[in-house]
């Protein structure tokens, strides 16, 4: 083990990290991931004044790039895919002040030019600088860049973000996890899951929590399901050999919508703070019922083995739904239902509570969405309620209502990786994920990776196998 990270694990915000050196070292600097998301957000970061005073970004490849290059490369990246581009010249010029380049890749064997460089970034802001190192890699590729990490002395005080997912199988999470132990400790590991940084999955807590009207009714007597519905119209054509290899069920039932299914469920921790918000969300997934593979479907959208790079005769999967069962008083009976797919007839993130019906009364035949709490947790979000009223006119037939408020309208949020990378910047551990947390996940997972559903065929643009509707109660997917 090396030594603890310089910052505790329930530190929060506070102008001293605000001032804080740090040199943050980008691995996959070049990749898609990097070009998409990571670097985008440095970005914002930058013009939001949320970046430390003391600040260098350290782009790593294998290949053999200059200072100059790698900075047209970042500008291009964020032209493209940030939300407003690369802003103003001045902007952009103090920002790219800070980047420079690190080529020759880097192994346990083999720094590269890494060392030299870093060496050059602490000369700019301080020896004292706190390292961050961003594994923007396969997760194949982990335990060697932690083991180089570990080997050429830059483990010591560090903090690192692990991509998702971390592992790729139960086997596969005790390796990296035993291995990432061995040079880091716990407090200075951030495994990164974007989810948990959505603007309305946060709101999930002040919603719950701040609100006499839903904490009274966050429970099984009052919620008849929970779905978590992230459909999607995209096909998987940009990236055929990951998708494959790794499928609908890995690539976000088991690493995204876990995690928020177990925002919803947690109890309520006796604080926000990154202890207590840690242990609920780990205490409850410790409650997760291992899946039955009857209560999964997996689909193939028509089409999909004619995708280039795909086997003719791939059985993988790129739809599932799933019903997960949470067993704690709070929950006990009330079924959560997960779903995702590529090539549907829409794309949305959803969260749905969906509210019992009354069972008594003179009003007990009611629309089957005719109460509805759901979060929009696409782009900056939305709240909505969804309420059985009255239709005008001189009869009572019923109708239903929405009242919608939109988180953009309410505060001008950071996206997900931004609020993240802040976090990690301040030593924040709150918002990501635990060991032993993650154990259990696959444990949860492991029966339907020991014997799959067969991927029942579906039609592109459709809304997926007809079997998934199956698994709601009387109101369907909503």
């Amino acid at each position: 083990m090396t030594a603890d990270s310089s910052a505790p694990e329930n530190a929060t915000p506070s102008d001293s990290d605000a001032d804080s050196a740090v040199i943050f070292v980008l691995f996959g600097s070049t990749g898609d991931l990097a070009k998409r998301m990571v670097l985008p957000s440095l970005y914002e970061l930058h013009r939001r004044d949320l970046l430390p005073r003391g600040w260098q970004l350290i782009g790593n490849g294998r290949g053999d790039r200059t200072d100059d290059e790698f900075r047209q490369h970042v500008k291009d990246a964020i032209e493209e895919f940030g939300a407003d581009g690369s802003g103003s010249s001045d902007e952009w010029k103090s920002f790219a002040e800070t980047i420079r380049f690190a080529g020759g890749g880097f192994t346990a064997d083999d720094p590269g030019r890494l060392l030299e460089v870093i060496d050059a970034a602490r000369g700019a802001v301080g020896d004292t600088a706190q390292l961050v190192h961003y594994l923007a890699l396969p997760p194949t590729t982990f335990i060697d860049y932690t083991k180089a990490i570990a080997a050429h002395g830059l483990a010591k005080g560090s903090r690192v973000v692990y991509e998702k997912p971390f592992g790729t199988s139960p086997d596969g999470f005790r390796a990296l996890d035993e291995a990432v132990h061995e040079s880091l400790d716990e407090k200075q590991i951030y495994r990164i899951d974007h989810f948990l940084g959505k603007e309305s999955t946060q709101n999930l807590h002040v919603l719950r929590f701040a609100n006499g009207l839903f904490a009274g009714v966050w429970n099984r007597e009052h919620v008849a399901e929970v779905q978590i519905d992230v459909p999607e119209t995209l096909d998987i054509a940009d990236r055929a050999a990951f998708y494959d290899a790794t499928g609908a069920f890995l690539d976000m039932i088991v690493t995204h919508l876990f995690q928020v299914a177990a925002e919803v469920a947690m109890e309520p921790p006796a604080s926000l703070g990154a202890d207590d918000l840690l242990d609920a969300r780990e205490s409850v997934i410790a409650a997760f019922r291992p899946l039955d593979p009857a209560e999964v479907v997996y689909g193939q959208y028509d089409g999909y083995r004619e995708t280039e790079g795909i086997p003719e005769d791939s059985t993988t999967e790129t739809f599932a739904a799933v019903r997960l069962w949470v067993d704690t008083d709070r929950w006990h009976g009330v079924p959560f239902l997960l779903r995702t797919g590529k090539m549907l007839d829409h794309s949305s993130q959803r969260l749905s509570l969906v509210f019992r019906a009354p069972t008594d009364g003179p009003l007990t035949d009611t629309p089957k969405d005719g109460t509805v709490l759901t979060f929009d947790l696409a782009g900056d979000g939305a709240i909505d309620l969804a309420v059985t009223v009255k239709e005008p006119g001189s009869g009572t037939d019923l109708s239903v209502a929405h009242m919608t408020e939109q988180l953009d309208e309410v505060a001008d949020g950071l996206s997900p990786y931004a609020r993240l990378i802040v976090d990690v910047l301040r030593g924040d551990r709150s918002l990501f994920t635990r060991p032993d947390g993650l154990a259990h996940v696959w444990e949860v997972a492991a029966p339907v990776l020991d014997n799959p559903p067969a991927p029942q065929p579906y039609a592109a643009g459709s809304t997926g196998p007809a079997a998934a509707g199956d698994l709601c109660g009387g109101s369907g997917w909503i």
